[in-house]
């Protein structure tokens, strides 16, 4: 989840305002100070507004938090969450994944270098997909299906646990290759019809499938582009569009200056596939 910001500030309006928006979305939970929620960025104060409002928001709903190490670990348990998205860390990763088990259960995350992620090898996927405290990965490669693909081809030796997408541009394709779960930026915004597009698989409705992919493919074309940090303010602005929070409560204090022609074509983009 994004966090919506005028200039520095947060908006708590309109923070719970989506928060409210999101609890009737077809979700099981969401995701806090995560790469979207810039969460290594916000104080601890901060952190524990978000935290707050959406745990208000959502009591019967998971929430996930992002940690870095056993200080947020320890402050997104006493806020309430659920489980942890563990931020990588390149050095002693499967130490570093055990520790935060002992807080909360753990998602461990592969996320692409260029984002501050690591690419983790089988040997150390292994390793950190066999403890007991690591309930799945999310996998985020942004463009590297052959990725995808390898560390889908590890899960199998670890049919416990859950291979879950992060992957916006390539979310169908993702799905298919036996993703169970999405956690995804773009599903901060058209939440709607990212569940329908898991669902329709379940059910093994192809054709509804194909057309949602299309319809996402799409949208994830118009928020999902260089310069790749600017989606998260596009994310905001998705929203607006959308009609779930104020024009002016779409601030990303960390992003980089995006021109307003970029945010029209968010508009189109939303608009399109809420027509098709």
């Amino acid at each position: 989840m994004p966090v919506p910001f005028r200039g520095s500030t947060i908006d708590v309006a309109a923070q719970r305002a989506y928060a409210s928006w999101m609890a009737r979305q077809p979700i099981a939970g969401v995701a806090v100070w995560a790469h979207t929620g810039r969460g290594p960025h916000l104080s601890a104060d901060q952190r524990r507004v978000v935290l707050e409002e959406w745990r208000a928001a959502l009591p019967g709903k998971v929430i996930v938090a992002g940690a870095n190490g056993p200080i947020m670990a320890r402050d997104a348990k006493r806020g309430g969450a659920d489980a942890l998205l563990a931020f990588p860390q390149r050095e002693n990763a499967v130490v570093y994944h055990d520790e935060l088990s002992q807080e909360l259960p753990v998602i461990a995350f592969s996320l692409y270098e260029a984002a501050g992620g690591v690419n983790y090898d089988d040997k150390a996927l292994h390793g950190i997909l066999s403890l007991p405290g690591v309930v799945g990965i999310k996998v985020a490669t942004l463009d590297s299906i052959m990725t995808f693909q390898r560390i889908a081809a590890v899960m199998r030796d670890h049919p416990d646990k859950l291979l879950i997408t992060g992957e916006d541009r390539f979310l169908g394709y993702s799905i298919m290759m036996g993703a169970q779960a999405a956690l995804i930026g773009m599903g901060a915004a058209l939440t709607d019809l990212q569940a329908s597009l898991l669902r329709t698989f379940a059910a093994g409705d192809h054709d509804a499938f194909l057309r949602l992919s299309t319809q996402l493919d799409a949208f994830s074309q118009a928020t999902f582009i260089e310069p790749m940090e600017g989606y998260i303010r596009r994310m905001l602005w998705a929203l607006a569009a959308d009609g779930v929070i104020p024009d002016d409560a779409c601030d990303d204090p960390w992003g980089p200056h995006l021109p307003a022609a970029e945010r029209e074509a968010v508009r189109r983009a939303v608009r399109e596939a809420r027509v098709r």
